[in-house]
């Protein structure tokens, strides 16, 4: 029976772990979990889709950003603006690092670049991107580069009652545009950075302002909280600002960049949440040892 489970997943402790909790769970006993309760929560970056050199969304904003300081050059000694210019490889390492500083200063762009418009104008906006930008190092769109085997825990989950939530430091909107094509959740399943909305005159459109905060470290497991009224019984991740999510939840799966070959080895941002998973008995899982496909037969 486990055979034909997460094919993707080498048979191995990470994927007995999984199976072990799941079966638990739907079984009467001590450790079940009612269906009410079956809440699974996911990051993003690093979790569902390679982040490297950068975060998806980074390489979206980034070109329009790159476009307003051409018709702008005014905006080139401001930040973010600045760093683009100048190629600022200690700015982008905080970015991918997400430091709140520094997403604080891309929220402000962000508010500068979107504010007033309606969410039909972001969304064209994303899937033309998702249709003609390349991931530098495949050469591929983005969405090409979903993990496998994580949807396939997708499935599992699914057909276990649990629902499934994706919780990440990105925006909310910017995920939203794809998450019923490649993760086959509603918009409403997905929880991240978010700008806040006002209806006027007929129309639903951007404010300059953001809503709840950002989607990291504590804020994780708040905003699963705000939009379920539950904490994750089964949460996954990738970095240390993925700690707070994974200790809220009884099952915590950390995912770990160790094949330089199929994907990026590095452990950057990670060393933390490693450190706190050896503590608390997470579930460690090695792209290189646990996944025998990482994207799927066209790039293996």
């Amino acid at each position: 029976m486990t055979e034909t489970i997460l094919q993707s997943w080498n048979d191995g402790a990470a994927k007995r772990a999984i199976i072990d909790f799941v079966t638990a769970a739907v079984t009467p006993g001590g450790n079940f979990v009612p269906e009410r309760d079956r809440i699974a929560a996911f990051d993003n970056d690093g979790t569902l889709w390679s982040e490297q050199p950068l975060p998806p969304q980074f390489d979206f904003v980034f070109r329009i950003w790159s476009e307003e300081v051409a018709a702008d050059h005014s905006l080139a000694t401001r930040q973010p603006y600045k760093a683009l210019v100048e190629n600022d490889t200690a700015f982008f390492a905080r970015v991918g690092a997400q430091d709140p500083e520094v997403i604080e200063t891309l929220g402000a762009a962000f508010a500068r670049s979107w504010a007033g418009t309606s969410p039909e104008e972001f969304d064209a906006q994303v899937r033309a991107w998702l249709k003609t930008a390349k991931q530098p190092e495949f050469g591929v769109p983005y969405v090409e580069l979903i993990y496998a085997p994580m949807l396939e825990l997708f499935d599992y989950l699914r057909a276990n009652d649990f629902r499934i939530f994706v919780c990440s430091g990105g925006g909310r909107d910017f995920m939203r545009v794809f998450a019923e094509e490649t993760w086959g959740i509603y918009k409403e399943n997905v929880i991240g950075t978010a700008a806040d909305y006002r209806y006027t005159d007929g129309a639903i459109l951007r404010t300059e302002h953001s809503l709840g905060g950002l989607d990291i470290g504590p804020g994780k497991p708040e905003h699963i909280f705000a939009q379920t009224g539950r904490l994750p019984v089964f949460a996954a991740g990738n970095a240390d600002v993925d700690i707070e999510m994974l200790e809220a939840a009884r099952f915590a799966l950390l995912v770990i960049h160790d094949d330089d070959k199929r994907e990026f080895a590095y452990f950057s941002n990670a060393e933390k949440s490693v450190t706190r998973g050896e503590q608390l008995g997470w579930t460690i899982v090695s792209i290189k040892d646990d996944w025998n496909t990482v994207y799927g037969p066209k790039k293996a």
